[in-house]
């Protein structure tokens, strides 16, 4: 039984350290960006390591869904909620692919 002061499960809760230290390595591609845009780098290069951002960036997000698809929507659905966190996760993948 969770007390108001005790922090809810996430899907994420288990590997939550291994997200953080991957959101870290992201910031600092971000920065190293800002910086080869400092130093006037080819332009090819800056788009390379954006491109390289948004694929750590969708890891994450494929992991975050692997972790509400195992636990979130496990607990909504023996707590009868499974239509309505199937429809909340299905738009969230909505967002994700409407990228460009």
């Amino acid at each position: 039984m969770t007390t108001p002061t005790d922090k809810p499960t996430r899907g994420y809760t288990a590997s939550k350290d291994q997200l953080l230290a991957r959101l870290r390595r992201v910031e600092g591609q971000v920065r190293g960006i800002e910086r080869m845009v400092e130093d006037d780098r080819y332009c090819i290069d800056v788009l390379t390591q954006i491109s390289a951002i948004q694929a750590a960036l969708d890891k994450v997000a494929l992991g975050l869904l692997d972790g509400h698809a195992r636990h979130c929507m496990h607990e909504a659905a023996a707590g009868g909620r499974a239509d309505e966190v199937a429809t909340e996760m299905m738009a969230a993948v909505g967002r994700l692919m409407k990228r460009g």
